[in-house]
């Protein structure tokens, strides 16, 4: 059955071409999003977005921007797990911590951020001697990791909510429900699959060990922690009035937020947006409007200026070091010996 699949896929591809079927599905995602938001935001009034702005109490920024704080020092160690199951857990905290926070940051940014955090990272660990194979290795475990706890968490919180879910695909709550226990028995089958004996996927040097069970199931607390954190700063800033639950708010963040990532488009613009208005239809649109763009600016703008600046003063100081040991290098032998200390 597992061969028929795999030249079925590989005759697909040949013919058509997966990168092909990816890029309809994206355009088609960002087209259907901005058709959506040009209905959602026409009539809306900037100056009662600014005043919402405006009524937007300090205490449930600053307490987003924690958790926002707390969201990308989560990220950190998914890098951390990722090196440790490549066999690298000689990189530093440090340097793990470097590398995750500016390849989201960035990815989060620009878009592609399989690509665009990739070439982050290797910029980082290829100095620390990591090789480009290991460090498509680490992308790929800190890639599972996301995947794993956005499974978990849209599992779980369907399968108590599955209205949160409706007011997005707009399908049954039955179907749902349904959809989310079964997500939840594969994400227990993959458990307990690798549970048993240490499990490798890939080739020859490209061949990533899966963690274990006890492994994965930390795996999955790191991504629930992470999309908990991102959950809970967007819950402060949307209004309080009426009342909507935590879990509701949570479960349409992290499917709004994997619609903007499948689209590609940079930090999910417009397409985000445009899910979390159709969903969130209970609140008023200029109220819902200032917390998204409160949200964008603490989760993608400070933090991608942060990114750029630390990579920006990063790079100046290899430069300025690259240029010490080359002027040292330089100089003739007796002076070196002259300058030698001791």
């Amino acid at each position: 059955m597992y061969d028929r699949l795999r030249v079925a896929s590989e005759a697909f591809d040949r013919k058509i071409g997966w990168h092909r079927v990816g890029f309809l599905v994206s355009l088609a995602v960002i087209v259907a999003a901005a058709v959506v938001l040009w209905r959602m935001l026409h009539g809306i009034d900037l100056h009662e977005v600014i005043e919402a702005l405006r009524a937007i109490s300090w205490r449930d920024i600053l307490l987003a921007a924690g958790f926002v704080a707390a969201g990308y020092f989560t990220l950190t160690f998914y890098d951390v797990f990722a090196l440790h199951a490549i066999g690298r857990g000689d990189i530093s905290y440090r340097v793990a911590a470097l590398a995750g926070f500016t390849s989201y940051a960035v990815g989060h940014n620009v878009g592609a951020s399989a690509f665009t955090g990739g070439a982050v990272r290797y910029r980082i660990y290829s100095l620390h001697g990591l090789s480009a194979i290991e460090v498509a290795k680490v992308c790929f475990v800190a890639g599972f990791t996301f995947w794993l706890g956005n499974a978990t968490v849209l599992g779980l919180g369907i399968a108590h909510a599955p209205e949160a879910a409706s007011a997005i695909n707009q399908a049954p709550t039955w179907i749902n429900r349904g959809l989310a226990i079964l997500t939840l028995l594969a994400l227990a089958t993959y458990v307990g699959w690798v549970w048993r004996t240490p499990r490798v996927i890939g080739r020859s040097n490209w061949e990533v060990t899966l963690p274990g069970g006890p492994l994965t199931l930390l795996q999955i607390g790191i991504g629930i922690v992470d999309l908990a954190c991102c959950a809970a700063a967007m819950y402060m800033l949307v209004p309080h009035e009426p009342y909507i639950g935590f879990v509701t708010v949570a479960v349409i963040f992290v499917a709004a937020t994997l619609l903007g990532f499948a689209s590609h488009s940079p930090g999910g613009l417009g397409v985000f947006d445009a899910a979390m208005l159709v969903a969130l239809w209970q609140y008023d649109k200029e109220q819902l409007l200032a917390g998204l763009l409160l949200f964008r600016l603490l989760y993608y703008l400070v933090p991608f200026a942060l990114a750029l600046g630390i990579l920006g003063g990063r790079e100046i100081w290899l430069g300025v070091q690259r240029s010490r040991a080359a002027a040292a290098h330089a100089r003739p032998a007796g002076e070196r010996k002259k300058h030698r200390p001791g």
